[in-house]
């Protein structure tokens, strides 16, 4: 730990000078409302479907919009959608979007954008590939009317419609949605509560996004990503600070609104601050886990994942990365842990033994090569596990090569699946929303074979249990067959869950109206 990170600089002389110019317009803006925050990193990737990177999924959450949304119950609610409606055998679903819906540049909202939308959204996501594996047809019927009709019935369309973490199935123009799914977007035109000034977007410094005054919220209230989107203020601009002890700075003198991710080790004087609330955002938390690439050596060897899983102490990772003054426990279960079972013995999970795991990587047959962890150092959430993992492999005998870089550098590079030694990597720590990985269609880093994640492990058996998963209408058959999925997931080393967590955001009192959710929304927040 830094001494810069430990004692708090006083006053503003090591803030960057971004901060004071935003100030000084932002008082000659006069009566205008402006939130300033530090986001949660840097915003390289513009497109929410083209990447499941959180900083993005948030970006797009002030841009675009969804057809449905998850409330405060995380149940789906019509969002786009005005009136809807499911045939008596459950095969057809007819859609209709509500009055007043328009694009950022001032064209209407069809349904012919949304049938593009879903298709495009459709050939990236889990869930909604499972959804398009069984529609017979989805066609626009008139400007404001399409259709979904399906090969069998299945239970989850709404829950698709209404996904809530990456990836999110939000709605773009149809020329938008028409772009190739493995290439980015090349505009930022939605029909969301705010505009995206992409004139004034500067990668590594701000983003700054404009009230939308043509927008049409619903009349329900706001209930985490469903109801009224009602807008409070005139804009928001995210200003990147990776460091932290400046960030907590900028807030506590009033520079900043928001941290949406607050360094641990300075959540409690930031608490201690009587002009600043920390408080939890997501209800549910956050699973911490290691990414393994299965295609190069030492780790395409299953021995020496099982090392690597044997080496691990969730405890020594929750210590080093949120400490005691952020809830935590240890949880085996690759979906979340719920009430008070961490899974752990049920699931197969090893002992934590390092004479055991040494033996058992030098057994693999691991010759010594440098093993490339990825370590996003601007993250403060993300950063402590990328050094605890290497400790551990060192202390395990292995040459470790950890490799400092800001976060979105890391979300490119960890698409690379060259060689470690040539551009590509072995390891790197990232975390999901519980809300995110509660199921097999829900959680994206579980997948295997032809639709796997980074680190793409490929075990036939998980795509065959992830099918009889999703088609299954027994309750009880469900959980059991979740139950073998996470066996084989344990079995195979996929990844190393580190634990499990609640996050905490920090914000000045001047904010009023913050919607707690997996993801940072701008709505309902208003500025005293």
């Amino acid at each position: 730990m830094t001494v810069g990170r430990r004692h708090l600089v006083v006053g503003l002389a090591a803030a960057p000078a971004i901060l004071n110019a935003t100030t000084k317009r932002a008082d000659a803006q006069g009566a205008r409302k402006v939130i300033r925050a530090v986001p949660i990193g840097d915003l390289r990737a513009l497109d929410p479907i083209w990447t499941t990177a959180y900083i993005t999924r948030n970006h797009a959450y002030m841009v675009w919009d969804t057809l449905f949304s998850l409330d405060a119950e995380n149940k789906p609610q019509p969002q786009m959608v005005g009136e809807y409606g499911v045939s008596g055998d459950q095969l057809t679903w007819t859609f209709r979007l509500r009055d007043g819906l328009m694009w950022h540049d001032d064209t209407p909202v069809r349904a012919a954008d949304c049938v593009a939308s879903i298709r495009r959204w459709g050939a990236r996501d889990g869930m909604g590939r499972a959804l398009l594996a069984v529609t017979d047809s989805l066609e626009a019927r008139d400007d404001r009317t399409f259709e979904l009709k399906l090969k069998r019935p299945v239970g989850f369309v709404l829950d698709a419609l209404g996904k809530i973490d990456s990836n999110v199935p939000f709605m773009m123009p149809e020329r938008l949605a028409r772009t190739d799914p493995g290439q980015q977007i090349s505009e930022v035109i939605g029909s969301g509560p705010f505009r995206f000034v992409r004139e004034e977007w500067i990668a590594g410094v701000k983003v700054v996004y404009e009230k939308n005054t043509r927008y049409v919220p619903r009349s329900e209230p706001p209930s985490q990503a469903a109801g009224g989107k009602v807008v409070k203020v005139d804009r928001v601009e995210t200003l990147y600070t990776p460091d932290a002890a400046t960030a907590a700075n900028g807030l506590m003198a009033g520079e900043l609104d928001m941290l949406e991710s607050p360094a641990p080790d300075l959540t409690p004087q930031l608490a201690r601050h009587r002009d600043v609330i920390v408080a939890p955002n997501d209800p549910l938390g956050y699973q911490l886990f290691t990414v393994i690439n299965h295609l190069h050596p030492p780790f395409d060897n299953v021995l020496a994942r099982r090392a690597l899983q044997t080496a691990i102490s969730q405890p020594d990772y929750m210590n080093a990365t949120v400490g005691d003054r952020t809830p935590w426990r240890e949880c085996g279960a690759i979906f979340g842990c719920f009430g008070e079972n961490n899974q752990r013995e049920a699931l197969g999970w090893p002992t934590q033994d390092l004479a055991k795991a040494t033996a058992m990587l030098k057994e693999s047959g691991y010759d010594g090569r440098p093993i490339v962890i990825l370590d996003p150092a601007d993250n403060a959430t993300l950063h402590p596990p990328a050094l605890v993992t290497a400790d551990t492999l060192r202390k395990m005998g292995a040459n470790v090569d950890l490799q400092a870089m800001d976060w979105s550098a890391l979300v490119q590079r960890r698409s690379n699946r060259a060689a470690p030694g040539q551009g590509g990597w072995n390891l790197f720590t990232t975390n999901a929303t519980i809300t995110g990985i509660a199921n097999p269609l829900l959680n994206i880093f579980t997948r295997h074979c032809d639709e796997a994640w980074f680190g793409w492990p490929c075990d036939r058996r998980v795509p065959e249990l992830m099918q009889a998963w999703t088609y299954e209408s027994d309750t009880a058959r469900r959980e059991e067959i979740q139950t073998q999925l996470m066996k084989v997931h344990v079995e195979q080393v996929t990844s190393i869950p580190l634990g499990q967590y609640r996050s905490v955001i920090a914000y000045r009192r001047s904010l009023q109206g913050v919607i707690p959710g997996p993801a940072l929304f701008y709505w309902n927040v208003d500025k005293a």
